[in-house]
């Protein structure tokens, strides 16, 4: 009886590690799969959601669709604390609101782009695509005389023809690394914890002119600093991963 039993129990032992086995190669063969699929679509797609994480370049990527009477108070906090940004300009809302475009680009922020209509570009045919990017890079350089590179899409909605046609027009598709959800949840505590809890370099962190981004965005930037982060225009922060 007792050899039996001590048969069943080593016969179990036995089963359990094989099986254990055969579960860390099959995820370690998916862990390296899926590292694979991670490296080649980053590469393929020409989409950014960070800067080089090495760095110690964050950027507070800015996008802008609607109104103005945030912007100005955002901007003299920027000026204050000497900060440099970039913000996704939309092709209508430059239409209405030129001087407070070109107060933006004076004050030494980035310009980029953030589609004319915002539309969801994964829903637009080739030739939509082309004339949302295009005409918002159209209206840019005749006000500013600025060949915008950066493009934005709204709402983060983007497929392949998306960014094969911002690449076609000399544009980076851009994503985020990490969302204030701002334009819904009007809380500047929440909207401050987002922009920085777990932060690392090559951060690309998503806000818009609201009025609890204006209360929170003095905090954001002194977190930053006191930590040792810079914070810059997108362009420089994913420099480092273009070299």
């Amino acid at each position: 009886m007792k050899k039996i039993h001590f048969g069943v129990i080593k016969f179990r032992k036995t089963v359990v590690n094989v099986l254990i086995v055969a579960i860390v190669a099959i995820i370690s063969a998916l862990a390296l799969w899926g590292g694979q699929m991670l490296v080649s679509t980053s590469i393929v797609s020409g989409v950014y959601y960070n800067g080089d994480k090495n760095s110690k370049n964050v950027s507070l990527m800015i996008n802008v669709y609607w109104g103005d009477e945030y912007l100005q108070p955002m901007l003299d906090v920027l000026k204050e604390n000497d900060v440099k940004t970039t913000f996704f300009i939309g092709g209508t809302w430059a239409v209405l609101n030129e001087d407070m475009l070109k107060t933006i680009y004076n004050d030494g922020h980035e310009i980029a782009n953030h589609g004319y209509h915002h539309k969801d570009h994964d829903k637009l045919s080739e030739q939509g695509n082309i004339d949302e990017i295009s005409t918002t890079h159209k209206i840019i350089k005749e006000l500013l005389d600025v060949d915008m590179t950066l493009f934005a899409p709204p709402s983060g909605a983007y497929d392949k023809t998306t960014v094969s046609v911002a690449s076609s027009l000399g544009y980076k598709t851009i994503m985020w690394t990490r969302d204030t959800v701002d334009w819904r949840d009007h809380d500047s505590d929440l909207i401050y914890n987002r922009a920085i809890k777990n932060a690392s370099g090559g951060d690309l962190i998503l806000m818009h002119p609201t009025a609890q981004t204006l209360e929170a965005l003095p905090k954001i930037i002194s977190w930053f600093k006191d930590n040792g982060f810079n914070l810059t225009t997108v362009s420089q922060t994913l420099e480092a991963n273009e070299s």
